[in-house]
């Protein structure tokens, strides 16, 4: 993330881009940018492979994305989040994957993901001392959305 803010000279306050640096620690996972005139409004992770202490081995023989680590400008009703939810919707439809999956250590935003953006809850695992709810959604082309996608490699 750090690396493709000052390539590309996007504008992102510093503590927020180290705590992204610091999720992602020295994985190499690929994160799309929600940005607007320069400035990072959101970013997400979509990674091609489901943990599996999440899902069954028949889920992650399906093909899906896993998204994780979202984060958004808070902002006065914009949902950010829902666009990148239906950003990686779209995507996974536009590459050929069946399904997007994602997870939720919280019970507030997996209630939220689930009764607002159409997120099925799957299950809840205890994943480390913690209750992860575990949901899935079918892919699917969002016509309307409104954003574009440009890929941008770092390496």
């Amino acid at each position: 993330m750090c690396p493709l803010r000052h390539e590309r000279r996007l504008r992102v306050p510093d503590d927020v881009a180290a705590t992204l640096a610091g999720q992602l620690g020295e994985a190499e996972w690929p994160v799309w940018v929600l940005e607007d005139d320069g400035t990072v409004l959101g970013c997400t992770t979509v990674l091609e492979e489901c943990p599996a202490w999440a899902y069954t081995d028949a889920e992650r023989a399906e093909s899906s994305f896993f998204q994780v680590s979202t984060w958004t400008l808070p902002t006065n009703g914009a949902r950010l989040g829902h666009v990148i939810a239906r950003w990686a919707l779209d995507h996974a439809a536009r590459t050929g994957q069946a399904h997007v999956r994602r997870g939720a250590f919280h019970a507030r935003p997996a209630d939220y993901y689930c009764r607002e953006q159409g997120w099925r809850l799957l299950r809840e695992v205890e994943r480390r001392g913690r209750t992860a709810y575990i949901m899935s959604r079918p892919a699917e082309r969002q016509p309307d959305l409104p954003v574009l996608t440009q890929t941008v490699s770092t390496g």
